[in-house]
């Protein structure tokens, strides 16, 4: 076998390998999204509250910012409550009203801080698996300047990287097979393609 298809066919099988629980995060997590109704439903079943007050009391944040990002307020409270080391969020809903967020994939806290009355009050979010995986999915981005945060939207952007390495190794692999049975890959590929732009047209 010649040197080049078989560095493809390896490097094909081992990204795959490597690929393998990225590959199960975005699909298994993908349910939850797309089924996001019958998960509420069922947690709502539970009759439990999806967020639980924790504190509610006196609190000074000090200047809050006209224009710019907010992320450095939500740092502070962090900070305050002894619960560093996560990331943070923060926008504000109205004038009279702002909202921090510090979380992590496994637990969120929102804090509903209110600038003219120096109050602010802590809520936490009752665990649920069908949170904990769509916030895997949906979790990049830089902002974070963190090092674990960082490393993982790096990650991201390889994996993603490693996706097209592995379709287009694929690709290579297809074309190196007898005609009589590449041609069932062209039924493939055009069924994909039409399928595709059907959806894309019409949605």
């Amino acid at each position: 076998m010649p040197f080049p298809h078989t560095l493809n066919r390896r490097t094909h099988l081992y990204l795959g390998l490597f690929l393998t629980p990225w590959v199960l995060l975005y699909a298994i997590s993908s349910i939850p999204f797309s089924h996001a109704q019958y998960f509420d439903a069922l947690d709502k079943a539970k009759g439990e509250p999806q967020w639980v007050k924790r504190y509610e009391g006196a609190y000074d944040l000090g200047p809050i910012p006209e224009t710019g990002s907010l992320r450095p307020l939500a740092f502070k409270v962090a900070k305050d409550f002894q619960m560093t080391g996560r990331s943070v969020g923060a926008y504000r809903p109205n004038a009279d009203q702002l909202m921090l967020f510090v979380y992590t994939f496994r637990d969120s806290t929102q804090f509903r801080y209110f600038p003219k009355e120096h109050r602010i009050v802590k809520e936490e979010k009752r665990f649920r698996w069908d949170h904990f995986l769509t916030g895997m999915h949906a979790r990049g981005g830089f902002e974070d300047e963190r090092f674990l945060p960082t490393l993982w939207s790096l990650i991201v952007d390889l994996v993603c990287l490693g996706f097209l390495t592995w379709i287009a190794s694929g690709l290579v692999m297809w074309w190196t097979l007898p005609g009589t049975v590449r041609k069932w890959g062209w039924v493939a590929i055009v069924a994909g393609v039409l399928s595709f732009a059907m959806f894309l047209a019409r949605l």
